[in-house]
Formats: structure tokens, sequence, C-alpha cells
């Protein structure tokens, strides 16, 4: 997911720590066994511990099987950690290292990737502990950590005040609108597993809650679906082609034309520029919402680079092409067909390389070039046959659509 000049290799931090502890820690390897020993005055230095006294190196290996949080918590118990843990080079280890194994990521949480990267002359080194006026020129890697790590930012989520717990009771007794979204993307055309046909025999996840009436501009009226046997919602499913051909392309591993966009030019830079059919534009200025379904599966995912601007030039045309004066959300489902067993991961690859059986959703984001975009966007790995991490995407979907769950 990052570039060769993106990694951080283990060494690096632990010289940066080392360098950092050896200037404004030198006592710190010093360890006092002699219980026996008067208390110091209170004008004295306290004296380090035991874990405090450990090579650089054993510190750092310990620290990478802590939680953000417990390193967080390790950072509060002494003056020696709270240094040691504020050290950027740690943090943006952490940060290429768990990246591609986060579930989501959104507008709000999605890490600043293309920030000047530090150097190993750019370090904690160069400050003393306890001023921040050094770190104010480097990049914060810790705060960009903890807001897109999805543990981090959940439990960090602010408590709702107990007016708007009360309010949305009673709005709950109201009967609402029901969000209507459209669906589309490759990912529905190209996986072995349908998620369209899956998402439909589904009851236990998403129930089936009936087909409307009404027809939605000449198109179809969709599928509603009810969301923890509550909220209902609709979503209309838009499919560049006919099952037919969509079957034949399958089998084939053949490109087929997309009926759902028109090619209307090349901009100054020579990525394409799409509008969307005439019917298309119609559901796009009606919906609250879009859904993409993306190809996640290495080796299919954007095999060529021009397909991938493709990708980008149709979202951005159907977004563009939405009513009303309020940017439309956009829930991304970074979906592979089938989730690999534990058993043929690990004999696949080591723990570092497990995210390679599908792309990362930061990944994704980037490829689909979504922190360019003025509407709140989610990306959320899915896989089509247990429908994995839809519910958590549909969720965000109806809270952005301003339903009270």
């Amino acid at each position: 997911m990052a570039g060769e000049n993106q990694q951080l290799n283990e060494s690096v931090v632990i010289r940066s720590l080392r360098r950092f502890r050896d200037r404004y820690f030198p006592n710190s390897r010093t360890v006092f066994k002699d219980d026996s020993k008067p208390v110091e005055d209170a004008g004295e230095e306290p004296q380090p511990g035991f874990l405090d006294s450990l090579p650089v190196d054993i510190q750092f290996q310990i620290m990478t099987f802590l939680s953000p949080s417990d390193i967080c918590r390790l950072g509060a118990s002494s003056q020696y950690w709270r240094a040691m843990v504020r050290d950027p080079l740690l943090w943006r280890y952490f940060l290429l290292r768990d990246m591609p194994h986060w579930p989501s990521i959104d507008h709000l949480s999605m890490p600043q990737l293309d920030a000047p990267l530090i150097s190993e002359d750019e370090t904690v080194d160069d400050r003393e502990e306890g001023e921040d006026k050094g770190m104010e020129a480097k990049f914060d890697y810790m705060s960009e950590y903890l807001k897109g790590c999805p543990s981090c930012r959940q439990r960090w989520l602010p408590s709702r005040p107990a007016y708007e717990v009360v309010t949305s009771f009673l709005q709950s007794l109201v009967p609402s609108s029901e969000p209507r979204y459209a669906m589309f993307g490759p990912g529905m055309e190209q996986l072995d597993v349908s998620l369209v046909t899956r998402l439909m025999h589904a009851p236990d996840v998403l129930p089936v809650s009936g087909t409307p009436h009404r027809q939605i501009n000449g198109i179809g009226s969709g599928i509603s679906y009810l969301f923890n046997n509550q909220h209902r919602f609709n979503i209309l499913t838009l499919y560049s082609t006919n099952r037919a051909e969509r079957e034949r392309a399958r089998v084939q591993q053949q490109s087929i034309g997309n009926k759902l966009f028109i090619l209307v030019g090349t901009d100054d830079s020579g990525h394409p520029i799409y509008s969307p059919a005439p019917q298309v534009q119609q559901v796009c200025q009606v919906v609250d919402g879009f859904i993409y379904v993306a190809n996640a599966e290495p080796g299919k995912a954007m095999s060529s680079v021009g397909e991938g601007e493709s990708e980008v030039a149709q979202i951005r045309a159907v977004l563009n092409s939405a009513g009303g004066s309020a940017p439309r959300p956009l829930l991304v489902l970074s979906c592979v067909s089938r989730e690999e067993s534990e058993a043929t991961t690990l004999q696949a690859a080591p723990r570092r390389n497990r995210a390679r059986c599908r792309t990362p959703c930061v990944d994704m984001a980037k490829r689909l070039g979504l922190p360019q975009l003025a509407n709140p966007w989610m990306v959320q790995d899915t896989v089509a046959e247990s429908l994995s991490g839809l519910l958590d995407g549909i969720s965000w979907l109806l809270r952005c659509s301003g339903v009270k769950l």
C-alpha cells in the first residue's frame, strides 16, 4: 500500500529511540536493586525502574505487542515513557504496519499519507522532552494513527447527550420517509459470488421488507430492506449490462461496454470525462446516497490504469448529477467473493502480508480518488458470500441520511 520510499523498518525506529534516550535520559540504563537504599529527596530525580532500563530494542518489541490504547497508558506511567511513546517514527511505523489491516476508513479518519516523510535526522532527538515547539514543524503520526484506527475512533466517539437519546426515541415513533440508495460498480458484476443475490436471500442479515409498488423514474422500484428490524431503506441496483452479457464477460474475463455512462471526452490531463445516461441522471437526482461496489480481489481489481481512471470519473459523474444542495454520502463496499480461511492465509503469507489477499480499504480510497471528494464517504471491507462488513457500512449510510439508530 505504500511505496518503497514510505517503508520504515524496525532498525530506523530503534535507532531513533536509542538516540533520544541516550541524549535526554542517560541514567535510564542504571537499575537500583538495593531495596535498603534511602528514599531520594524531593528535589532529586526519580530513579528508573526495571522496564526503563531494558535495551531499547526490547522496549520497542514490547510496544509492538501493545494496542494503541495500551501504548497511550504506558506513556502516562512516567516522564520517560511519555517522551518515548511520542516518537513520530514509532507511530509512522505503526501506521504503515497496521493500515492494510483496517476494515474501514472514511472521510474523517483517512490518514494524510501525502504528508512530508520524516527522515532519521528529524526525530524526537531534535527537541527537548516536554516541549512541543519542535513538534509543530513535524507531522503528527500519532494523531493520524489514533484518528484512523477503527478501534480507537469507535472508542473515542463522543457520547450522545440525554436529550438527543430522548429525541431519537420520539422520532422512532413517527413514520419517516424511506431512504433510497443507488447501488452500482464493477464488484456487482465481476465477482464469482453475486452480492445482490446474497443480499436478497439473507434474512438473518438484512430482511427484505418488500418491493415498493412505485417506479423510480422508469428504471425500477428497487428492493426495500429492514435494518435492525426497524429502519426501512431501499436499494436500487444499476447494472451496466444485462445478465447474459455480464455472465459471458465474467466467464471469458472480458470487458464490456457500460450502458450507465457516456464518454464525453477527456480533461487537460487526458483523464476520461463521463456523463450518466439520461435515465441514470434521473435516479441520481432523487436518491439519498450511493453505494459503490468495488472489486477488491487481487489481480482483478483495476487491471489497468485506464480502468482505474474510469472508475474515478464515473463516481464523480454520479455524485455531480445528484440533486439538492447537500452532498450525497457515498458508501464504497470493497468487496471480495469469499473470506479465505485462516489456515490458508497463514500458509500463503506471513502475518505482515496477510492483507494482500484483498485490496486494503485505505488503498481503495486512494485508488478511487475519494480524499479529493467534497462528499462524505466511507470504504468498508465486505465479503459477498457471508455479507461480512455490510451492516457496518449500511449503518454509516443511514446515519448520514439522518436516520437515528
